[in-house]
């Protein structure tokens, strides 16, 4: 028996090979930001206790308890939405147009962090606004991604027809497709948000990605200073860009699937082709019948 032979009855099942896969990329991404932001965490934390012992020695008056009160004080204000700064309060997080970038946050799964339910009747209201609202809002995002999709697809068929060149026009077409939602949503809010937040380029681009990713660390929220007075167009345009920033990444996601299904079943018919040649057939392989019957039960794009 040979080498080959060996590794062909040795097959490991693709599900596990994902899975394996799966976790040395987590532990990777672990190992690289834990070298990456480990010493700096260490340096926040000394330069902070340094600074707490120059407070207690500027302020005599004030103890370790006094300074807790303080704390207390401070991250309650920052919760709510109010400044420190100044003898004026501000109207804080909960209005309308604040609540309902909240609530679009929930259904998006986003889930910043700089604002939540403190009531027993809002909580509860959360949980089955976001029991219903999410599968809503994916089902929304996908349906709207495909059929931009079947546009793009629509788009590449006429030029086919137009050009006769297949290939080229539908690279073109998503290459058009992939940079004017690039500008749209990652170059024109980086702008706005530059402007309206005082963040640098690279942290407002960070911003959008983490937030259309619906990753959602928490650590830049747009309209979410105290400090400063917004219009009420820019929680409108917030929500807004989140919507059509999430469904045109589903459209991303829809377009690398294509790609993967195409490559998929580019590799599938090597492998019955070798399969043929080599005498044993490729359908006894499990693998193989599942990945044909997801094809048979997938449902076809909107037209």
């Amino acid at each position: 028996m040979g080498i080959k032979e060996i590794f062909n009855l040795a097959r490991v099942p693709s599900i596990l090979m994902l899975g394996v896969v799966y976790v040395i990329y987590v532990l990777i991404g672990g190992v690289v930001f834990w070298k990456l932001e480990g010493e700096l965490g260490e340096k926040d934390i000394s330069a902070l206790l340094m600074n707490k012992k120059k407070l207690l020695t500027t302020y005599p008056c004030l103890n370790q308890q006094g300074l807790e009160t303080v704390a207390q004080v401070v991250q309650d204000a920052s919760k709510v939405g109010l400044s420190l700064k100044g003898n004026y309060t501000t109207d804080g997080f909960w209005k309308f147009t604040s609540s309902a970038v909240f609530a679009a946050t929930v259904v998006t799964t986003i889930g910043y962090g700089n604002m939540s339910p403190s009531s027993t009747a809002g909580q509860i209201f959360c949980v089955f606004f976001a029991l219903f609202g999410i599968p809503l809002n994916m089902v929304v995002l996908n349906r709207v991604g495909k059929y931009m999709l079947a546009i793009e697809r629509n788009i590449s068929v006429f030029l086919e027809e137009k050009t006769g060149r297949r290939r080229c026009m539908r690279f073109f077409v998503h290459l058009v497709s992939y940079l004017c939602g690039s500008v749209l949503f990652f170059v024109v809010p980086m702008i706005v948000f530059q402007q309206h937040e005082g963040w640098t380029h690279a942290q407002a681009i960070y911003y959008c990605f983490i937030t259309l990713s619906t990753i959602g660390f928490g650590d830049f929220v747009a309209d979410n200073n105290p400090d400063k007075k917004y219009p009420d167009w820019y929680s409108v345009l917030m929500a807004m860009w989140i919507f059509f920033g999430l469904a045109w990444l589903a459209l991303v996601i829809n377009h690398s699937i294509d790609i993967l299904e195409r490559l998929n079943a580019h590799f599938k018919e090597r492998r019955q082709k070798q399969g043929d040649n080599s005498g044993s057939p490729e359908g006894s392989n499990p693998d193989t019948q599942m990945e044909e019957e997801d094809e048979i039960k997938k449902p076809p794009l909107p037209q």
